[in-house]
């Protein structure tokens, strides 16, 4: 009986919440008609398995309390054509300019986003600016990871390969590689005093795509 209404109730947590924006675990007892205590391990597992996040809310002189919103991996449980648009669109592009607009029109894209990454790691360690990037690229969609090359994982080590088994942007891609192609030079400008190399590319048929990073 349980295993039965585990997801449906899950589902009707990630429904609320994509709803909602945001929820205490007391709002959702009430409104899902379930106990607080149920509704807890819920969150609990739904956390671990990344699909919402939780912030500490302070208030009053009390113990803060805890809110929850979803993750961009529960947000991807719901239906989204945004690909097929995405997709459709790049089509009416490549039919209205010619392909040095459209090539400077995708380069401006990748240009934007990299200068984006590049504020949003800040000035710290390698070590902290590359797992800042993995975190970042997590939170859109790519099952992304790093390691160290050079053994422990300290901030002393230098060099580190950025790992990426799922790529957000796959159906995207398979129709316009040049998208997923500009990542290589998306990282190296985000990662400006490095040089970065692609190890591996799922657009050849490999099952993730991966990035040599090391200072210059």
């Amino acid at each position: 009986m349980t295993t039965t209404q585990q997801p449906s109730t899950k589902h009707d947590i990630l429904q609320y919440l994509l709803k909602q924006g945001q929820a205490t675990a007391q709002n959702l007892a009430e409104c899902l008609h379930i106990s607080p205590q149920a509704v807890r391990r819920h969150l609990k597992d739904m956390e671990e398995e990344g699909l919402i996040v939780h912030e500490a809310v302070q208030s009053g002189m009390g113990r803060p309390s805890h809110t929850y919103g979803l993750s961009q991996a529960g947000r991807d449980r719901f239906p989204d054509r945004s690909d097929k648009f995405a997709i459709s669109l790049l089509d009416t592009l490549a039919e209205t300019v010619s392909k040095e607009q459209m090539k400077s029109i995708l380069q401006k894209q990748w240009e934007r986003k990299a200068l984006e990454y590049r504020d949003r790691m800040g000035n710290g360690l390698l070590k902290e600016r590359v797992e800042k990037l993995a975190k970042i690229r997590q939170a859109e969609g790519y099952m992304t990871e790093c390691h160290s090359v050079d053994g422990d994982g300290s901030a002393a080590d230098k060099r580190f390969v950025l790992t990426e088994h799922h790529c957000a942007i796959s159906q995207i891609a398979e129709s316009f590689p040049s998208v997923c192609g500009h990542e290589l030079e998306m990282f190296a400008v985000a990662l400006q005093d490095c040089t970065v190399e692609r190890t591996h590319w799922l657009v050849n048929g490999e099952h993730r795509c991966g990035y040599l990073i090391q200072p210059k």
